[in-house]
């Protein structure tokens, strides 16, 4: 049987116990996974003195193959809608570790991981490429958040889609 979407799980970093968003910095694979279409689930409120001075903010969660047998054949990660706001960014990149290891903690969500190349892919094709993901494999992916200077408040979001195949 193929892999089900129910197979695959975008999870937070921190380690293994984390549930919380904001310190989703590398390291470890938690066992919490992070739910879609759901307000603050990688990012908090950008607050009044953020939107005044404009902010930069990291995070890194990971893809897991949760099948028990088949390999996530060629997925791929792209932006499939820019965020709302005119005053924010989303970019992604690529956990430079590889394929099933954690990626390097940030000290804080400020600090750019080092190495990882950003890019702001909106559609498959342009998509940036993971590689093949084995029966219980996982990568890491960051992204990066980008709040201008004297940005206006708004109930802002923004979503990825990530995509496979995988044999029968």
């Amino acid at each position: 049987m193929a892999i089900a979407s129910t197979d695959l799980t975008t999870r937070l970093s921190g380690g293994a116990g984390n549930a919380d968003p904001n310190a989703s910095l590398g390291g470890a694979m938690s066992n919490t996974a992070f739910a879609d279409n759901v307000a603050n689930n990688l990012f908090d409120d950008v607050s009044g003195a953020d939107a005044a001075a404009g902010d930069v903010e990291y995070r890194c969660f990971y893809v897991r193959n949760g099948h028990a047998t088949l390999t996530w054949i060629g997925p791929k990660i792209w932006l499939s809608s820019l965020t709302s706001s005119p005053d924010t960014e989303f970019d992604i990149g690529l956990a430079t570790e590889g394929l099933s290891a954690a990626a390097a903690a940030v000290a804080n969500e400020n600090t750019a991981p080092a190495g990882v190349a950003f890019s702001r892919p909106t559609t498959k094709a342009a998509g940036l490429s993971l590689p093949d993901i084995p029966a219980g494999g996982y990568h890491g992916i960051w992204i990066r958040r980008t709040v201008n200077a004297s940005a206006a408040a708004a109930n802002d979001s923004g979503a990825f889609t990530i995509e496979g195949e995988s044999n029968p």
